[in-house]
């Protein structure tokens, strides 16, 4: 029987890259490392070198990332865990405002700024405003309504999306984290009440997707560039 971790396999079962994808749709290809060997991720890397491609890993645990045959090149940020193959170009100014309810969100918010930044797109950190202490989030409404876009995160009861879609006239991505326990356990009571929300215009991405809300906010940059 062939194991799971059989390198001949992970060759013969090569992913099949998107490289295509920026120039279709504007958004550019990006690997989710986990259910991906450290094999099949050299692999892709080593594809992306050879056609001169950029590149982003996203959920790369230590681990994984310890693993990798060659991980030169590659800028690795442990608690966002995402790589970044062929840099970053400064952006000449912050776009997106990604406003958090706790420091506990940091690593999902930090994967959307990652995202963002391989875009080119920049983005300030509001962190730690949470709703629990309406005060800290009122401090810095007004700064946040300079931004574009803003891609809220939070856990528990995931009040903040509400708060902020009512306060802010820029479109609110709502990233739903998994952080609290019992009901919120999961982040499935953040995610509810992202759904759930009174607030019009909120949109709201799956639980810890930090890609998937930068994703989103780069398309509403683009069609508003366009």
């Amino acid at each position: 029987m062939t194991r799971a971790d059989d390198p001949a396999r992970d060759a013969a079962c090569g992913a099949v890259m998107d490289w295509q994808r920026t120039a279709r749709v504007g958004l550019p290809e990006a690997v989710y490392a986990p259910g991906k060997s450290a094999a099949q991720i050299d692999a892709i890397v080593a594809e992306a070198r050879a056609l001169g491609e950029r590149l982003l890993v996203t959920g790369l645990d230590a681990d994984k990332h310890a693993a990798l045959a060659d991980p030169a090149g590659l800028d690795y940020h442990p608690r966002s865990r995402t790589a970044i193959l062929g840099g970053i170009t400064p952006a000449a100014e912050a776009a997106v405002a990604i406003v958090t309810g706790g420091l506990a969100d940091l690593p999902a918010a930090e994967e959307a700024g990652r995202t963002l930044e391989f875009s080119g797109v920049g983005w300030t950190c509001f962190g730690d405003v949470g709703v629990a202490g309406l005060w800290r989030l009122l401090e810095r409404i007004e700064e946040i309504r300079a931004y574009r876009v803003v891609i809220a995160v939070a856990g528990m009861e995931g009040a903040l999306f509400s708060v902020l879609a009512g306060l802010v006239a820029a479109p609110i991505i709502a990233l739903p984290v998994s952080v609290g326990r019992g009901v919120a356990a999961g982040g499935r009571a953040a995610l509810s009440s992202a759904l759930a929300s009174c607030a019009p215009g909120l949109v709201a991405v799956n639980v810890d997707n930090g890609f998937g809300a930068a994703q989103a906010a780069l398309r509403i940059l683009n069609a508003a560039r366009r």
